[in-house]
């Protein structure tokens, strides 16, 4: 079998990713691209090029997550550095303990994230005209607060790099208790 690019992830409900498309309809203008909505998830972990053998093994360990479904919502939307706007992100809160469990599982055939910030990536930013407009404009965003959901699940995915983008398939889905 050969190796396939994957990541573990949360999906987004449809109506988050209306909520989602809203916000980025209200960005500040930029070059770049915004993230196709029924692309848009929580990454828990990436794992990377694997194969057949690592993939069989990474399915049986998640299936072994004992995990209470849990609330989250958008709660504020950032970029990561405002010297080099590259990203422009939604934080999902309470998503830091299944990630968690996730890197526990994982530990002896992946390293753990040293730094896991629970975000949706929304748009991709390759140059803005003025950076302290852009960055005034971002904070003038309110988020509604009815963007909340229940997480009753995550997934295996594979992804694609493709010229338009990714494509990603769900391997294997794993329901929270």
């Amino acid at each position: 079998m050969n190796k396939v690019r994957a990541f573990i992830s949360v999906d987004v409900p449809k109506n988050i990713q209306e909520g989602i498309k809203k916000i980025q309809e209200i960005l500040p203008e930029f070059n770049g691209k915004f993230t196709e909505i029924e692309n848009l998830h929580l990454t828990l972990k990436f794992l990377g090029d694997i194969d057949g053998e690592t993939l069989l093994e990474i399915k049986r360990r998640l299936r072994e997550i004992n995990f209470k479904s849990f609330d989250t919502r958008i709660s504020e939307i950032g970029i990561f550095s405002p010297e080099y706007v590259k990203i422009v992100w939604v934080k999902l809160d309470n998503c830091e303990n299944l990630q968690e469990a996730v890197d526990e599982k994982l530990s002896d055939i992946f390293e753990k994230e040293k730094r896991f910030m629970s975000h949706l990536t929304i748009a991709r930013v390759k140059k803005i005209k003025n950076r302290t407009s852009f960055l005034e404009g971002l904070e003038k965003i309110k988020i509604p607060s009815r963007l909340n959901f229940s997480v009753k699940s995550f997934k295996l995915k594979k992804s694609e790099l493709m010229s338009e983008g990714p494509v990603y398939e769900t391997l294997e889905e794993y329901f929270l208790v």
